[in-house]
């Protein structure tokens, strides 16, 4: 079977896809992700083919990190996406473009998508195949037990809860003139009816939506029908044979196990302030901390002998040897401190890193501070001593990382995959 996976996004966004695709590669399927080109290299190194999609979208991102700074709270949430339907239009077209071009040339028996592959659907239906969203957030599931993420949880009921899940399909409405201009155009498909062509195939059929996130972590909310599942977090086997620089060993080697920082590529507009308030935090948390500078993200100099700086390092080996970790809370890196069992401090940019910033204190394994720009090292200060030394706290992470590494995502997502694959087969001979 040939298995068209189309993704976008940052590295959280395309790693479980790559982790997935070589599971089912190496199930005997032919598999290509289609993504940004800055990913191209990761993806054939583990000997999948890939397809093109232009990265201008994050180079729009990283030539000006205020785009997202503002996104938090439901008005800032309608300013920033205001201002990236302006810019990013352009962008995304090309995006689809890309997409569907790769897609021609590869000729898909099924299409595994993201949320932000606007043109995997369309995709799909011209080759008469299926389509499956695997979603890292839950954000195209509707259910009355929870507000859409980003909106808030104003406790109306369960209409109001299912209510929200309709303004993203909304927000995608947006970009659906592009779309169908290219389903017209270079598809030879119709115009999309309205609400579908995201979350729903163009006859109004729901596509099924793995969630890869786990049960643990949000609980399958009991209204999902049997297309909607939660399915476990997906991660790449650990990195138990990775061989840590020398002077990080020693660092870990010369006292107690030091708190983790580090923000990704996210460092809003203010690194250097970012920066102190996080040095001073630890100073005054009176811990040691190994500070991961990242992808743009921080940038620490001059540090004293309790601090260690590194650049990156594997999470599934580096957050088992320290006592906490502090980050800003992206689906993935929320995962990889859940499945270590440490306690976690969110520090949120944007988007859905307020919400998982509330899972980690409504599961009782963490803290969540103010939004970066707010950010105080009193404030930063206080979460670390309460996870440093709450061992109720520590207990529940302990317990938590348990039960995740309990769980095998990748296997479960195989298997949906196949038995949806295998549904699919028996309606076909039965037509």
């Amino acid at each position: 079977m040939k298995i068209f996976i189309n993704t976008f996004g940052s590295r959280g966004d395309i790693q479980p896809y790559i982790i997935l695709g070589k599971t089912l590669k190496d199930k005997g399927h032919e598999v290509m992700i289609c993504t940004g080109s800055r990913f191209e290299s990761q993806i054939k190194e583990v000997g999948i083919e890939y397809g093109y999609i232009t990265d201008e979208a994050f180079e729009l991102l990283d030539a000006d990190k205020t785009i997202l700074e503002d996104s938090l709270g439901i008005i800032g949430v309608a300013k920033t996406s205001m201002r990236l339907i302006k810019i990013a239009k352009p962008i995304n077209r090309k995006m689809i473009q890309n997409a569907w071009d790769a897609a021609k040339k590869f000729e898909p028996d099924l299409v595994i998508y993201h949320p932000k592959a606007l043109g995997a659907v369309s995709i799909a239906e011209k080759f008469n195949v299926p389509a499956i969203l695997i979603s890292l957030i839950p954000m195209l599931a509707p259910t009355t037990e929870i507000p859409v993420i980003g909106m808030p949880n104003l406790k109306l009921g369960g209409w109001y809860n299912k209510l929200t899940y309709k303004l993203v399909i909304l927000g995608y409405n947006s970009y659906m003139k592009d779309l169908n201009d290219i389903r017209i155009n270079e598809m030879g498909l119709k115009k999309l009816p309205r609400g579908t062509g995201i979350a729903a195939m163009s006859d109004g059929t729901p596509t099924p939506n793995i969630h890869a996130i786990s049960p643990h972590v949000l609980p399958t909310p009991h209204d999902w029908p049997d297309y909607y599942t939660m399915n476990g977090y997906i991660f790449m086997d650990k990195e138990n044979d990775w061989s840590p620089p020398v002077e990080l060993q020693a660092f870990l080697d010369a006292g107690e196990p030091p708190v983790y920082v580090g923000f990704g590529s996210m460092s809003g507009s203010n690194t250097e302030r970012l920066t102190n308030v996080v040095i001073e935090a630890l100073k005054q948390a009176n811990v040691r901390g190994i500070i991961a500078t990242g992808w743009g993200g921080l940038d620490a100099a001059d540090l004293p002998d309790t601090l260690f700086k590194i650049e990156k390092a594997p999470h599934d080996w580096l957050f088992e040897r320290v006592t906490a970790v502090i980050h800003h809370g992206g689906a993935g890196t929320t995962a990889a401190g859940f499945r270590a069992g440490r306690p976690t401090i969110i520090c949120p940019f944007m988007g859905d890193q307020p919400f998982w910033g509330e899972q980690v204190e409504k599961l009782g394994v963490g803290v969540k501070t103010a939004p970066q720009k707010k950010l105080t090292s009193g404030e930063l200060a206080t979460a670390i001593r309460t996870v440093t030394t709450d061992t109720t706290q520590q207990e529940k992470a302990a317990a938590l990382g348990e039960n995740i590494q309990a769980e095998d995502g990748v296997a479960n997502a195989t298997a949906t995959i196949e038995k949806i694959m295998e549904k699919h087969r028996r309606q076909a001979v039965k037509v």
